[in-house]
């Protein structure tokens, strides 16, 4: 197998097979393409079976560029890898093995709406505020305790949670724990933290555990960093037999504490293994120098690492521009004005932009200052194609005839078109299964004894068609079963007859989906074409998966988190003031403090040529101006490599370890027009047709500056400018505001 076009420290990490490893991966060192060499050597130059082979990672979107790149190295044998998600895999484990837990094989995967309205309904039933009782405050709080293995019974009866809860006052988070976990297992349903935990339940069977660490002789995890305390002991567990475990990470990237993701897990891998090596990948082939430097320098100010110097030989590069804005409304105009100005001078499109910031709502003022300049933009992290209302109704009626007992899409059809069964119908069927220790379901077939004739016979009528349509499964394909359901529960003909153009969109969403399960049912690659695995697939499907798939030219708007594993030529990082970057909730601790800059060093490390940072000096949050102070991370930055005036006051700033009370200083002349322009802040712009090579010109942002070259040859007239305290720039004559001083005399 060639590898030589990897460097020697890759070819290492490549070809050590046996016994554990830890690879620490810098940003941009090529750690995808070292994990997929390493399974391809696996195969082809190691002869290992390719069923014993377990490789996790995050995203369905990483799982399956690896899975093709292993391909086009080895060929059809990388088809049979156990190669995906952590959800994925366990998923795929658990199909086999539910019984033993007591779960249906055709179980369904509840996703976080689904939790949620389960949880709306539990809370409702028990007569509790839903103000207090928020459900997706409840939710987090369930999800937390799984991921840290805490069962619904322990966490109940534990007075340590008892006691936090009630200093919540929410002292009945226990019983609404309880009350989850059963409804969930009566309708034969998991969450996405049950993949997880119900996978360590599984392998506490002694034969089942064994049975899969003989499977697994080889394991391998992206992404290490990210993962939580559970994941981490089902694979502590599966590689206890053989030990040929290799993780991939940096500790630098991990950013996701809030979802239960635990640095520990990277920091302290060692002290499981007393025999392993650690490979530490260093060299940079993504970005500048002055940007791989510049992350360096952010990320030092961290204790809890791995210590590295990460390195490159790509070109010195631009120094990260730091742009001060008075408000967010200027700061979002500021940003759209550089982005114009360097894609017309680098030749660049729109795609080649990428706009981060910390929350969400920070992307109203940016949209609007893209929008009032007529330049094309996506907002990535927006609502998913299988987020959609029409899409997840018929999805609901899917699930129902896989497994009749899923209360979450049984509550969510059964009136849906109307057919007069309404809410109060449903919570007395909801009260007659409880009282009679039943399956929701069987109240629904039986509904006339239940709620007397009238509505009863129509619910029954509803139960039939779901009966019929189930009973044909395993004679028809999952396409031809789709479109049936579709098209018997009255959804089709309810969205044709809706003739305004939202309907229309709602009508070719549902038609889309079909495509997509006939797409899925004719793709050669699925050995599993029913429909309980398409459920599956769409079940995990990450909205990371969806990110790369919109091809047009557009500026990608996105959070920083959501930006992880991403790459652009020019990013801006907007937002860089205290309390909202770092974020104020995260300054209580110094792990909280640490995570935040870890995330501002992958937010940097995106950037391939060039970095932008931006701050306003005041910016309306809730409702209310206020007043903000710059970052305390631009002064973490080593000033040789920030493009800004005030060099020296950074330096002193640094030196002295007094940066929280210089950096307003320093901010506040940070690429401030120089002293001579202080006037010109409502000048009128000259008329550029006069403009001439020589003459001495003022910018509102870059002061006095002579025009020293112009380029009036095509249909876009161009100047450079070399400015006095900016150096030369290039503009365009027909969108900067340049007023003409005088020419230089001779």
């Amino acid at each position: 197998m060639n590898l030589s076009h990897l460097n020697s420290i890759q070819q290492r990490a490549v070809t050590s097979t046996e016994g554990p490893y830890m690879v620490i991966a810098g940003a941009g060192s090529g750690k995808t393409s070292v994990l997929t060499h390493r399974i391809a050597y696996l195969l082809e130059a190691a002869h290992i079976n390719p069923s014993n082979i377990l490789a996790l990672t995050f995203t369905n979107k990483a799982a399956t560029e690896m899975r093709q790149r292993i391909e086009n190295m080895v060929g059809p044998a990388a088809k049979n890898l156990w190669l995906g998600t952590f959800h994925s895999i366990f998923a795929r484990i658990l199909r086999k093995e539910a019984d033993r837990l007591g779960y249906p094989r055709n179980f369904t995967i509840y996703d976080t709406d689904d939790s949620r309205a389960l949880l709306r309904s539990i809370i409702k039933e028990m007569n509790l505020d839903d103000q207090v009782y928020k459900p997706y405050v409840v939710l987090a709080r369930i999800s937390g305790a799984k991921n840290r293995l805490i069962t619904a019974q322990a966490y109940a009866n534990s007075a340590l949670y008892q006691a936090d809860d009630e200093s919540a006052r929410k002292p009945h988070l226990g019983t609404i724990f309880l009350k989850y976990v059963d409804r969930c297992f009566k309708a034969g349903a998991m969450d996405f933290d049950d993949l997880i935990f119900n996978t360590h339940q599984l392998l506490r069977y002694a034969e089942v555990l064994y049975k899969y660490q003989e499977c697994f002789r080889y394991i391998m995890i992206d992404e290490f960093q990210d993962t939580n305390m559970a994941q981490y002991a089902i694979v502590k567990d599966l590689a206890m037999l053989h030990k040929n475990i290799c993780v991939v990470g940096d500790d630098a990237q991990s950013i996701y504490a809030f979802r239960g993701a635990d640095i520990h897990n990277i920091l302290n891998f060692e002290k499981d293994y007393a025999t392993l090596s650690v490979i530490k990948l260093e060299q940079n082939y993504r970005s500048t120098q002055n940007i791989v430097y510049a992350a360096n320098s952010i990320i030092s100010h961290n204790k809890a690492q791995f210590k590295k110097v990460v390195w490159t030989d790509n070109d010195v590069g631009e120094p990260i521009d730091l742009i001060r804005a008075t408000t967010d409304a200027e700061e979002g105009r500021l940003v759209a004005a550089s982005i114009y100005e360097s894609r017309a001078n680098h030749k660049l499109r729109n795609n080649d932009f990428a706009i981060l910031y910390r929350t969400n709502s920070q992307s109203r003022a940016i949209e609007e200052a893209l929008r009032k300049m007529n330049m094309s933009y996506r907002v990535v992290g927006g609502m998913s194609f299988y987020q959609r209302k029409e899409v997840k109704d018929l999805l609901a009626y899917l699930r129902l005839l896989i497994n009749p007992n899923d209360e979450a899409a049984l509550k969510r059809i059964i009136n849906l078109p109307k057919r007069g069964i309404g809410a109060n119908s449903v919570d007395k069927m909801v009260t007659a299964a409880t009282d009679h220790a039943i399956p929701l379901w069987k109240v629904v077939c039986h509904a006339s004894s239940f709620l007397g004739s009238r509505v009863g016979n129509t619910i029954e009528e509803f139960a039939a068609m779901i009966q019929q349509i189930a009973a044909e499964l395993s004679q028809r394909d999952a396409y031809d079963i789709a479109s049936c359901i579709a098209k018997r529960s009255g959804l089709l003909k309810e969205l044709h007859e809706d003739k305004t153009v939202e309907g229309l969109g709602r009508y070719e969403n549902v038609q889309e989906l079909l495509n997509g399960v006939k797409e899925f049912t004719t793709n050669p690659e699925n050995e599993d074409t029913s429909l309980a695995a398409f459920l599956q697939e769409v079940a995990l499907a990450t909205n990371a998966d969806t990110v790369d798939q919109e091809v047009t030219d557009k500026i990608t708007l996105m959070t920083i988190h959501a930006a992880k594993g991403l790459e652009f030529a020019y990013v801006y990082v907007v937002g860089m003031e205290e309390g909202l970057f770092p974020s104020q909730l995260m300054l209580e601790s110094r792990a909280d403090l640490e995570e935040e800059r870890r995330l501002f060093y992958v937010a940097v490390t995106r950037a391939r040529q060039r970095i932008f940072l931006t701050y306003a000096m005041t910016r309306y949050r809730f409702g209310r101006l206020k007043h903000c102070e710059p970052s305390r991370f631009i002064t973490e930055i080593d000033p040789a490599y920030l493009q800004m005036k005030t060099q020296r006051a950074l330096q002193v700033a640094h030196s002295e370890g007094y940066a929280r009370r210089l950096v307003s200083s320093i901010a506040r002349n940070a690429q401030k027009p120089p002293q001579q322009t202080h006037a010109m802040n409502n000048f009128q712009p000259s008329d550029m047709t006069h403009i001439e090579v020589g003459m001495q010109v003022a910018h509102p942002r870059f002061g006095r500056g002579t025009v020293c070259q112009l380029d009036v040859s095509g249909d876009v007239r161009k100047a450079k400018i070399d400015f006095v305290d900016f150096g030369e720039k290039t503009l365009l004559l027909s969108f900067a505001k340049i007023k003409i001083l005088d020419r230089i005399p001779e």
